[in-house]
Parts: structure tokens; sequence; C-alpha cells
């Protein structure tokens, strides 16, 4: 079976920075309760969530306002400063600037779909040169009307975006949360992409069509019914 177009997760796929933000997170949760995340709280409650979710989660309550906004905005702030003092690592993945190339000489419709909020993306479209590759005005992001994955809304947003009906579009996610998100929308092949010690974990996962451990595998020619120029 072909597809038409291709939403992407962001943190995690097209961006490797996960053990930054879980450095930034672990700080964050050491002062707002003396006590760093479990790993089982970083699948449940960190990994493809909204900032809004995981403060709620670290604090107890549900925060809101000029409190939230405020938590968001020093967490991230730490996140980004910890993003340019490590060039090697705040690049886009591997595989994944042959993989865009290839969307744009094919005209593939593709967007992103991502639980950062507006601050990380403005800086995200900045450094990474997104804007060479996506639209990013389709792109999804927490701007606080999402209840944020695994409910389907930010994937269901981004097909819309597309104009393309779910089904008949592609997601690449790494995280349990973002699987749920993509097969709750009716997405009609959920990549998932992670290291290789995580493969069979990962194919295990519910919704879940194919497992990659970078861009670089993903089958595009076959994926999409084109011949490389």
């Amino acid at each position: 079976m072909t597809f038409k177009g291709i939403i992407f997760d962001f943190n995690g796929v097209l961006l490797w920075d996960a053990h930054l933000h879980e450095l930034a997170w672990q700080r964050f949760a050491r002062e707002l309760r003396g006590t760093e995340f479990t790993p089982e709280e970083f699948l449940a409650h960190v990994h493809g969530r909204t900032n809004s979710h995981i403060l709620s989660h670290l604090t107890g309550r549900t925060l809101m306002g000029e409190e939230l906004h405020t938590l968001t905005q020093a967490k991230e702030s730490f996140y980004r400063r910890l993003c340019l003092e490590q060039p090697e690592v705040f690049k886009l993945s591997p595989g994944a600037i042959e993989l865009l190339d290839f969307l744009v000489a094919h005209n593939v419709p593709r967007t992103i779909a991502t639980a950062s909020e507006r601050t990380n993306l403005d800086f995200f479209i900045q450094h990474l040169q997104l804007a060479g590759w996506f639209d990013t005005e389709l792109i999804v992001y927490d701007d606080g009307t999402f209840p944020g994955k695994p409910a389907p809304d930010m994937y269901a947003r981004a097909a819309s975006n597309l104009k393309l009906p779910p089904q008949e579009c592609i997601v690449v996610e790494d995280a349990i949360s973002g699987f749920r998100s993509a097969q709750a929308a009716g997405i009609g092949h959920i990549v998932a992409l992670g290291p290789l010690t995580s493969s069979e974990r990962l194919a295990a996962c519910e919704g879940v069509s194919a497992v990659i451990t970078s861009l670089s595998e993903l089958p595009k020619e076959r994926l999409f019914a084109v011949n490389q120029k």
C-alpha cells in the first residue's frame, strides 16, 4: 500500500535530543518536588506529553495561566541553552536531511506534529532551518488548545492541514503516547523510530506498522510509489 503524505513527530524523530530534555526535566523535578522522575514516569508522563501535563503531574495539581507559562519558560530556556551548548547533538537526526530533500523533490505533502510549545518551535525553525522543508504555518504544536498525545487531536489536525484523510498519511513517532495518538486519529501507517535495543518493544506496541532505527531506513520510494530521480 502507498500513501500520499507524512507527519513527523519532532523531538526523538527529527531531532535526537531526549537526553537534553531529560536533563532539563530532572532538574525541574528536583526543584518542584525534591525527587527526580522514575524511568516509568518518563514513559507515561513525559515522552510525547505537553508541558501542561508534565508540570501538572509534577506538582500534583492542574496548572494553568501565568504559573504554567512561567514554569514552562523556565524549563524550556534551560533546555534551549543545553541545545546551543552541544551543537554536535543539536542537529537533524541521521537520514533526516536526505529524506526531507526527497519529499521536497517529489512534492510529498509533509508536516510536523509536536508537543513542543511555540517558543521552542520558533527556536527549532530558526536554528535547524526547518522552513527549507516545511510550510511552518502547517506545523501542529502545543498552543494550549490541544489535549496533547495520546489524544488524536494533534495528528488529526496535521492530516487536515495537509488536506489529506488520516488513512492516507504516514506518521513517524518514537513515543507510546504518540503511537496511540496516531492510531486514534486513524493514521494509515505508523512507523516507530528507536534504537535497536528497543525494536522488539516498539514492534509490540499496538498500531505500529514498522520499526526503524533511523530515518535513513524509511522505504520512501515504496511507501510513496515514486522513483528516485
